[in-house]
């Protein structure tokens, strides 16, 4: 978020990017790229067999089985989903809270956005009575939904939604007509800590260090209940490649009606210079292929910002605040209502408010709910792990190459930083 000024409130420009890993690159996507830098030229629209051929491998292993012919590749998540709904058509289904970059997606072009609650259980998927119910009123007064957006691993909540609630989600789509669009940047980030690695004395809520229950997290797609119906969205900055490589991979349906949804997105990519860059496409493929030290970084980064999430989380529930438990991701989802008497002390009344005074105190940008289309007047924010990882390369470096990371005084000042801003709005 670059907004430093009260005028920038609500703007698309000041929104706050993805949770950042905070980690150096890893030197072997580095030498990957740089071999490609010779490349000039962009990958055509969707781009090349190579890409989109790791990225049906990646679906492969994943329980998808998927034809390279049925991939397409954008340079980020952005502007394959832009495309995927400039082709699709129709106003657009979407869970509250959402990622933050969804709704102006929908509205740049011209569509309504309609935002359903979520389940008391995560977040992610709509709450599928409640969704029937916004389907049935919207259409009644003219509207015309035809697409679903939800995330098996979410943002900003860090929850991933149970198969059951999934199932149910994707039944009531069904039934209400609607194409499913499953965002799953985050699926590979889900917190399954390295045993013996990530435990210790800290781990006071029994997951970390040892099996508990985020080793039992299972995680689908939509795709495997509604193959037909069904894309699947997935951004390479989630777990892959760093943000400054854009590039993103979208599959589509095995159908007649997804091979036409396929040539209507890359014709809008094409309108829009929506093409990978070459080098780029090289570390794309070869991440997507998941290499040793690929997966080794991945899930080695995700037992780090899975333990620092939990102690986060703890420090949270200590003050009184509330937050589910964080699953996956990097960034954690609080509730400050609870604290509403002490927020009031510091003239701190809604998420926009409290967006501007926690980040302010913690010196780390602290979206709150609005930008995730959440009701403005609840004090939520978003919290990133990856400032807590420390100020320099070398401190996160750190970090993750640490037995117990919660042990290293740059990890524990910023934990102590965030429980005494907790603990100023006790009453």
């Amino acid at each position: 978020m670059q907004r430093t000024t009260a005028e920038g409130r609500g703007q698309v420009r000041y929104g706050p990017p993805a949770p950042q890993p905070g980690l150096p690159v890893l030197p072997e996507l580095t030498a990957v790229l740089a071999a490609a830098a010779w490349r000039s030229a962009p990958e055509p629209p969707g781009a090349g067999v190579p890409v989109r051929a790791a990225a049906a491998r990646h679906w492969g292993r994943r329980g998808l089985p998927t034809d390279p012919d049925h991939v397409a590749a954008g340079p980020g998540a952005p502007a394959l989903l832009l495309a995927l709904l400039g082709a699709y058509g129709g106003d657009v289904m979407l869970p509250r809270p959402c990622p933050a970059w969804w709704t102006p997606q929908v509205r740049l072009l011209g569509r309504r956005a309609y935002h359903v609650p979520t389940p008391a259980e995560c977040g992610g998927v709509p709450d599928p009575y409640a969704l029937l119910e916004t389907v049935r009123r919207v259409r009644a007064e003219g509207g015309d939904p035809r697409v679903l957006l939800l995330s098996v691993a979410d943002d900003p909540t860090a929850t991933v939604p149970p198969p059951e609630l999934l199932l149910e989600a994707c039944e009531a789509a069904a039934s209400a007509g609607l194409f499913v669009v499953s965002d799953e940047t985050w699926r590979d980030t889900v917190h399954r800590p390295a045993h013996g690695r990530l435990g210790g004395p800290d781990d006071a809520d029994g997951t970390g260090g040892r099996p508990g229950s985020h080793d039992r997290l299972v995680v689908l797609s939509p795709a495997e209940m509604l193959p037909d119906d069904t894309a699947v969205l997935m951004d390479l900055s989630g777990a892959l490649l760093p943000a400054g490589w854009p590039a993103a991979v979208l599959r589509f349906p095995g159908t007649p009606r997804g091979t036409w949804l396929r040539a209507r997105t890359l014709d809008v990519l094409t309108a829009t210079g929506g093409f990978v860059a070459g080098p780029v496409a090289g570390a794309a493929a070869h991440a997507l292929d998941e290499p040793a030290a690929v997966v080794g970084r991945a899930a080695a980064a995700a037992a780090l910002h899975g333990a620092v999430a939990r102690a986060a989380h703890r420090e949270l529930l200590a003050a009184g605040a509330l937050a589910r438990p964080p699953q996956a991701g990097r960034h954690l989802y609080a509730d400050l209502t609870p604290l509403r008497s002490g927020l009031a002390r510091q003239g701190v009344g809604d998420a926009m408010e409290l967006e501007d005074w926690l980040g302010g105190r913690l010196g780390a940008p602290t979206p709150g709910g609005q930008r995730f289309a959440d009701e403005p007047v609840a004090p939520r924010v978003r919290l990133s792990t990856g400032p807590l990882l420390g100020a320099t390369p070398e401190e996160r470096l750190a970090a993750l190459t640490a037995t117990d990371p919660l042990a290293l005084p740059h990890v524990r000042d910023s934990l102590a930083r965030l429980r005494s801003v907790l603990a100023g709005l006790s009453d």
